[in-house]
């Protein structure tokens, strides 16, 4: 398997003892990351807040793909914290701090400490499109239909 080399740097006050951001399981499309909080610390989230969690790290993707950061489905279900823009998507000319931004979606105050795993990254491909502007577009059996438009099944 021809895997993509992926730079990483910390930032300066990163705790470098949580690691490189690690794939859980061998069959495992997304590595988790942690949050490397300032003075090992936490953070606390009420109902419906935002916050930008650090990860500590810094990378570099090669031409021609992108890391989406994902939600991990455990938080979601058992704390409702999701990331509200999700997937989030790093380019590969990004070369600035890696923040995650949680919400929590659930009903109960959640808690987060200094290198819990807080979202997941996934390594992915990316096509750029040539765009054309054109007089009418091509006709289809669907055609207009959007949002519900081809049934509940």
């Amino acid at each position: 398997m021809n895997r993509p080399r992926v730079e990483i740097t910390w930032e300066p006050e990163a705790d470098r003892d949580l690691g490189l951001p690690a794939y859980a399981t061998e069959g495992a499309a997304g590595a988790d990351l942690r949050a490397n909080l300032p003075d090992r610390g936490t953070v606390t989230l009420a109902p419906g807040a935002r916050a930008l969690i650090p990860t500590g790290l810094r990378l570099a993707l090669p031409e021609g793909y992108e890391a989406q950061i994902r939600p991990r489905s455990g938080l979601a279900l058992k704390h409702g914290l999701t990331l509200p823009n999700a997937p989030g998507t790093i380019d590969a000319d990004y070369r600035g701090p890696l923040g995650v931004i949680v919400m929590n979606a659930g009903s109960e105050t959640v808690r987060l400490s200094h290198g819990d795993r807080v979202a997941q990254m996934v390594i992915a491909p990316v096509v750029q499109a040539h765009f054309a502007e054109v007089a009418a577009l091509d006709a289809t059996p669907r055609g207009s239909g959007g949002f519900g438009s081809t049934g509940r099944r």
